[in-house]
């Protein structure tokens, strides 16, 4: 069982709050000490970026900071080693590693170092669910769940294949565009999530255009989890000369992200 499952499993009540940022970003000293303090400050799951020069679909925020990463020279292993570091002080908040596909078939033992160093489950843009089996049973075989995104344009038809392949939670991408867009429709996203509930009992989290408190209590309301990645970005960014003032930064979003959570449900 991964930390995944087992964080939903043992509280079923909560709404998750997931935070996104970019390993590497803006310098290597800033990743580890940005983990812990987005955990300090009530984050339940965190998402860790493995910079990729060619995103797909991530906005201007998320861009930026995978080219700061990459050129940190950050690689898959270093990324790796950051998690490890994490896991001396943190046995328990799930990691998942989000990226694209690439990457991972570069590193042919990628399931079993992955293990090792921690993570708990992967998220590939651009890795169908219909070309994903080796990979997955591969993934399974070390305890690491596969999570795969639903997007608005999703068919139902294939909304319940994906559901049918995922693990851990589905990721419910709110809105049609990038990571950071400004046009987020809560009642849209009620509407398709309780569609998708009638295929599966598989958590449901959204991500894309929660920028803040407010956006955070709406999607709190009707999401099994909800996932902030580009405002948790652009304060890093912000805080690039320090990394004391980088965490304390984070620490504060996430205390106000996690208030606006809590109050929603």
């Amino acid at each position: 069982m991964t930390r995944i499952k087992t964080y939903f499993d043992d509280n079923p009540e909560r709404t998750a709050l997931i935070s996104f940022v970019t390993a590497g970003d803006p310098t290597l000293e800033h990743t580890v000490p940005a983990l812990h303090a987005l955990v300090a400050g009530g984050v339940d799951i965190l998402e860790l970026g493995v910079p990729f020069s060619d995103p797909e679909a991530e906005g201007p925020a998320i861009q930026a900071s995978s080219e700061r990463a990459l050129a940190n020279g950050v690689t898959l292993h270093m990324v790796l080693d950051m998690v490890r570091d994490f896991r001396r002080d943190n046995t328990h908040t799930p990691v998942v590693l989000m990226g694209y596909l690439n990457s991972i078939l570069a590193m042919p033992d990628f399931a079993a170092q992955a293990q090792q160093a921690g993570i708990d489950g992967l998220i590939m843009v651009n890795l169908p669910p219909e070309s994903a089996a080796d990979i997955q049973a591969d993934l399974a075989a070390h305890d690491i769940d596969l999570i795969f995104l639903i997007a608005p344009t999703t068919t139902d038809e294939r909304a319940q294949l994906i559901l049918q392949r995922a693990s851990g939670f589905a990721y419910y991408v709110s809105l049609k565009g990038i990571t950071g867009a400004d046009h987020l429709r809560t009642d849209d996203v009620a509407t398709r999530l309780n569609t998708l509930r009638q295929y599966s009992q598989l958590p449901l989290c959204v991500g894309f255009g929660i920028k803040d408190a407010a956006t955070a209590a709406r999607v709190a309301e009707v999401a099994d989890g909800v996932v902030v990645g580009s405002a948790l970005v652009q304060q890093l960014a912000a805080h690039e000369g320090s990394v004391e003032q980088a965490a304390a930064a984070l620490q504060s979003a996430a205390q106000d992200l996690r208030q606006g959570v809590d109050q929603a449900t």
